[in-house]
């Protein structure tokens, strides 16, 4: 760890959103500390505010991060431009997370997730935005943005991903790629894994790993999602066979041809939901400072709402019991079995924490 990332980790961060030096005493702060960080896809108020409460809870810090699709679902399904919802949802709930997080007290790492070659154009609206945000504040909306251009050939993947990263370092933000594809479909991007495929690209070469080292350190910062065998969704077990060593190797060739200290990479894990506890475990000690979780929070989200509707089936059929005129309003308020879905979130990053020992470890400031 850095100079600086040592002297901020000593006095500890301010609480919200972190970007620039902050974003990477955090990162340099998980990898040296031997744990990652959840972060957990969203889709609206409760989502988010769920996600809050649990880091709080757990005193540890948080990624939160937006799809394309949740982003347009946050603007409103109804939203005559889709397009366009796509881009004002994400800047919505960014602003939302900004003035929240500060009083939540924890570190927020502010990320939208996969973006392929057709999506460029959400991630440049949202750019747009946030240079408007960073001349008022000097700080930039996003922690960082994800570009998913792992189907297409690595050269352009990677000269598409230096043209952006010049645009977003001058504002202190981070790039996410990814080499090697990430097996399963999420919000539409991606396809449905196919077991008995030949899955060869499901295993990141170190070799391109370096390639992109090399092209993009000198830009900015950036994170790698290299794929070793995870896949998005939940499988029966057998099914998924992941491979670890395949980060520890690409941090020791990259190490060993730029002179670097161990695990120069900033690593992220992509398919994390219902994987192995042990090999969770194996990967955040290779560098992996993100752990993607979405699949689990939604089962369990929608599971909370499922138990309350069953516990009160008379209330969401009727304001009045038609046999004894008992009202029902407070079972059908929507405050009830959506806190009782927020609860459950609550509980299923708690486990989250624990998982890649992140709990009690926030740099916020009290």
């Amino acid at each position: 760890m850095g100079e600086a990332a040592l002297k901020s980790s000593a006095v500890g961060l301010k609480p919200g959103v972190v970007t620039g030096d902050d974003y990477v005493t955090l990162v340099e702060s998980c990898k040296a500390g031997g744990y990652a960080l959840p972060a957990v896809n969203v889709t609206g108020t409760n989502t988010i505010n769920g996600v809050l409460e649990a880091a709080a809870k757990n005193k540890s810090d948080i990624i939160i991060q937006l799809s394309n699709g949740g982003a347009q679902f946050y603007a409103g399904q109804g939203f005559p431009d889709a397009t366009l919802a796509k881009v004002l949802g994400a800047v919505s709930a960014a602003r939302h997370i900004h003035m929240m997080a500060e009083h939540y007290g924890i570190c927020v790492i502010l990320h939208t997730d996969h973006a392929n070659k057709k999506l460029i154009p959400w991630v440049e609206g949202m750019l747009d935005h946030g240079e408007v945000f960073f001349k008022e504040t000097g700080k930039p909306l996003f922690s960082s943005h994800m570009l998913d251009l792992s189907e297409e050939p690595i050269e352009w993947n990677l000269n598409e991903c230096a043209r952006i990263l010049k645009r977003m370092a001058p504002m202190g933000m981070s790039l996410e790629i990814e080499l090697g594809v990430t097996g399963g479909e999420e919000d539409g991007i991606g396809g449905e894994f196919d077991e008995s495929a030949d899955n060869s690209k499901l295993y990141t070469q170190p070799e391109d790993v370096l390639q992109a080292y090399q092209q993009l350190s000198s830009i900015g910062s950036f994170s790698v999602a290299a794929s070793f065998g995870n896949v998005h969704g939940v499988y029966k077990p057998g099914n998924v066979k992941l491979r670890p060593e395949i980060l520890k190797n690409s941090q020791t060739l990259v190490s060993e041809k730029e002179g670097t200290g161990a695990n120069p990479l900033n690593l992220v894990f992509h398919g994390g939901s219902g994987s192995d506890k042990g090999q969770i475990t194996e990967a955040v000690s290779y560098g992996v400072f993100k752990m993607n979780i979405d699949t689990d929070t939604q089962f369990v989200f929608s599971e909370a709402v499922g138990k309350f509707v069953e516990a009160n089936p008379k209330a969401f059929k009727y304001q009045i019991d038609p046999d004894d005129g008992t009202p029902y309003k407070k079972f059908y308020d929507p405050r009830k079995w959506l806190r009782a879905a927020e609860e459950a979130l609550v509980e299923r990053l708690t486990e989250a924490c624990a998982d890649l020992n992140s709990t009690g470890k926030s740099l916020a400031q009290s």
